[in-house]
């Protein structure tokens, strides 16, 4: 791949040393999994039961409070369904793109929570205490957004500082955050794969070209052109390897064909019959954890 372009705006944050650091390649799969380099994540990952009530989602009955709505948070990925002021008029900045909008909380990472509107991730501690959640020290990848970035800042802007949480249960849970400023967030959840699967993932990093091409062994099918990316404990890229051909899914992301762009994934094991991916008989399921560097095609 050439090197990156300037006018990408692109910085290795801070918030990625950590999983760089554990970079190396092991396993293998259909799509040439062995060329595609892992990194080991050594969290553990427990599915839960989403059958109980909003303040009891842990088999554990001596789990507090606060542990149960954790182990629930951390089980899905929450996209945004609605935000009105405090005038209960809609933020149209955020409703009109909510499909794009979303939220992660991963209590294996210090009580990590990251929230993006389809750019930059802006990564952050929290706390919950009873129904108050506290997200603080938030960091950001520094990619150009565009029109996005305005949307982006005032997301963060609402999610920094004190708001109040309650979670509903059905068959598709609901979080409902009030910000300190009276704003009201909606959350939709969605299962996330360590619910899902019950099993640890590896981090895998790939450097994804604009433009997919026709598979060589279905030219009715495109397959995106993927390469394996490494980096250093300084978050500093030392290998990019040759182009595999990638047929699946990659869930959470939408491919762009204006962009090149390197993810950052967690792939996990799954048996033969996985739903997530276009060949019945892959072996692994790939999950968007965050975009890290994204570069225009001219």
């Amino acid at each position: 791949m050439k090197p990156i372009m300037s006018s990408a705006r692109v910085l290795i944050p801070s918030l990625l040393v950590a999983s760089l650091a554990l970079s190396a390649c092991n396993d293998t799969a259909k799509v040439q999994e062995a060329e595609l380099g892992t990194t080991a994540d050594t969290s553990e990952v427990v599915a839960e039961d989403n059958s109980q009530t909003t303040t009891n989602m842990t088999d554990d009955d001596s789990a507090t409070p606060e542990q149960a709505m954790i182990d629930t948070l951390d089980s899905y990925r929450w996209s945004l369904a609605s935000a009105v002021d405090s005038n209960n008029q809609p933020i149209t900045a955020l409703t009109t793109i909510k499909e794009q909008v979303m939220l992660n909380f991963d209590s294996q990472s210090q009580n990590n929570i990251s929230y993006n509107v389809g750019c930059n991730t802006i990564s952050a501690v929290y706390k919950l205490q009873e129904q108050m959640l506290n997200v603080k020290d938030g960091m950001s990848t520094k990619m150009s957004c565009g029109k996005l970035d305005a949307v982006e800042n005032q997301l963060n802007e609402l999610m920094q500082g004190d708001s109040t949480v309650s979670l509903t249960t059905s068959e598709t849970p609901s979080l409902t955050q009030v910000t300190s400023n009276s704003v009201t967030l909606v959350w939709s959840g969605r299962m996330t794969a360590q619910a899902k699967y019950n099993s640890k993932s590896d981090t895998v990093f790939w450097a994804v070209d604009a433009q997919s091409k026709p598979c060589s062994d279905n030219n009715a099918q495109l397959c995106l052109q993927v390469r394996p990316v490494t980096y250093d404990e300084q978050g500093i890229k030392t290998t990019e390897g040759e182009v595999v051909e990638f047929a699946g899914v990659i869930d959470g992301y939408e491919h762009d064909d204006t962009h090149n762009e390197v993810l950052r994934l967690k792939r996990f094991k799954t048996e033969v019959d996985s739903v997530l991916v276009d060949n019945i008989d892959s072996q692994y399921a790939y999950v968007l954890d965050t975009i890290i560097e994204r570069t225009a095609v001219k």
